[in-house]
């Protein structure tokens, strides 16, 4: 029988696996999912020389299986048609989704999906959530825009991803009565948007309860972003004449 993908992605592949596996467990931990619901998925570079391409493959979990089942032999793998390679169950419904996202944009390494309460409760109005927390603005560098209305089952989802997330700094997109989807540059990127999505949609709900949030002042988000993502975190150590130079 013919290898589903060249032995030499199998390192690749089982440590993928579980790198899925063990991110699956983050959801419920956050409490960003019930039952079966929601999904990791994760890109492996089959060509680590020319970088991400069309022939790559996605670990993903498998459908309606629940997340104490979630080992990394239970991962299955796709390419990124949604077809599967490898795996004894049939792939996570939103493959489709996932794979549109990985063939589209070539830098997203992660992608997740889930039901949190708190997002999937503004992607439900329709609405974006607008970027007045200084948090917001390190992570998503302005509002998490809404997708479109979009049927699960094909890649209409991703198409729905990939268009409303062009030219919009934010890992993360409500996609409207369904809920959200966060990218990443690898899985456990994908997944820390996921989380601080539903932070954000949380305290941004229970503000509006208040009165209305104050705006960020869009030159002070850009500044924020900057910072966040260039500077904020244990980069090189740098000399004291670097430092006042």
């Amino acid at each position: 029988m013919t290898a589903p993908y060249p032995d030499a992605l199998r390192p690749a592949v089982d440590a993928a696996r579980a790198q899925v596996a063990a991110l699956h467990a983050e959801l419920p931990r956050w409490g960003l999912v019930v039952w079966t619901a929601g999904n990791v998925s994760q890109r492996v570079v089959v060509d680590a020389a020319a970088g991400p391409g069309p022939d790559d493959l996605l670990v993903i979990k498998p459908s309606g299986v629940t997340y104490d089942e979630l080992t990394p032999e239970a991962m299955v793998v796709c390419d990124l048609d949604g077809n599967l390679l490898e795996g004894d169950r049939s792939p996570s419904s939103d493959t489709a989704a996932h794979a549109y996202v990985y063939r589209e944009r070539a830098d997203v390494g992660g992608v997740v999906h889930t039901h949190s309460t708190y997002a999937t409760a503004w992607a439900a109005r329709g609405e974006e959530i607008p970027c007045v927390l200084t948090m917001m603005a390190d992570e998503f560098g302005g509002p998490v825009p809404v997708g479109p209305f979009a049927i699960i089952g094909d890649d209409s989802i991703g198409r729905g991803i990939v268009e409303t997330l062009a030219g919009s700094r934010s890992p993360a997109v409500l996609m409207r009565n369904h809920g959200p989807f966060t990218i990443g540059r690898d899985a456990k990127g994908a997944v820390k948007a996921a989380v601080m999505l539903e932070e954000v949609a949380r305290t941004i709900h229970i503000s509006r309860q208040l009165g209305e949030p104050l705006t960020i002042d869009p030159v002070d988000v850009d500044r924020l972003y900057d910072r966040y993502q260039n500077v904020y975190g244990q980069g090189p150590a740098t000399s004291t004449e670097e430092t006042h130079a």
